[in-house]
């Protein structure tokens, strides 16, 4: 008899937009409030460690009050100060064995994969909690580089246990094929916060087939 493991549903990663002072702390409160969210990533560009901290701390909580993981994108210094529930590292933003020794073992490490075969296992080897594929699709958040197709989630989740995120212009409209191809998380900013955040979520839980 062959038993087929049953995958979880596909749960919903949020990741910061640019600018996350002024009214952006309610925005986020009001989003993790409307639907079911696994994951929250800050993720702001061109500040220093005390002004990020400064800005984290206050969305740290929201994420905290409502059991949803906050990581810390591409710092691993920032994470360890804000006792962080992990942090997300792109190719060049350092070692899954650096960031395990300096976060401890229940830190959550994620690392971007783009659209590498090689870098995942890599990155699993390295001891990451989970991998990052992508662009899927087009975005605004960030410069493209690199394309992805859905074929190589369904390869990840043929072969490694290891959870996959899928990331990079994902909508409510579109996300619903990545996760029967076989994503573990998406991942969206644009689709949220350039819009009704709370809408967005409850759109995308709908989409996944979510209960909140």
């Amino acid at each position: 008899m062959v038993y087929e493991i049953q995958r979880l549903p596909t749960q919903l990663y949020l990741i910061s937009p640019g600018e996350v002072d002024g009214a952006f702390p309610d925005r986020l409160a009001r989003a993790l409030d409307a639907g079911p969210v696994a994951a929250f990533q800050f993720r702001v560009k061109d500040v220093d460690e005390h002004n990020a901290a400064r800005l984290a701390e206050p969305l740290q909580r929201i994420c905290a009050d409502r059991e949803v993981a906050f990581i810390v994108n591409d710092s691993i210094s920032l994470a360890k100060r804000l006792g962080a529930d992990g942090v997300h590292l792109g190719q060049d933003d350092g070692d899954p064995r650096d960031a395990r020794e300096r976060l401890g073992r229940n830190a959550q490490i994620g690392v971007t994969c783009h659209d590498s075969r090689h870098f995942a296992m890599e990155a699993g080897e390295a001891g990451a909690d989970y991998v990052a594929f992508g662009a899927f699709f087009p975005t605004q958040t960030k410069a493209v580089k690199h394309h992805a197709e859905p074929d190589i989630l369904t390869w990840w989740q043929t072969f490694f246990e290891l959870p996959c995120v899928a990331i990079g212009g994902i909508t409510p409209e579109n996300c619903a094929g990545l996760a029967v191809a076989g994503a573990d998380f998406v991942a969206a900013s644009g689709a949220v916060w350039n819009g009704d955040e709370a809408a967005a979520v409850r759109a995308f839980a709908e989409a996944l087939g979510l209960q909140s």
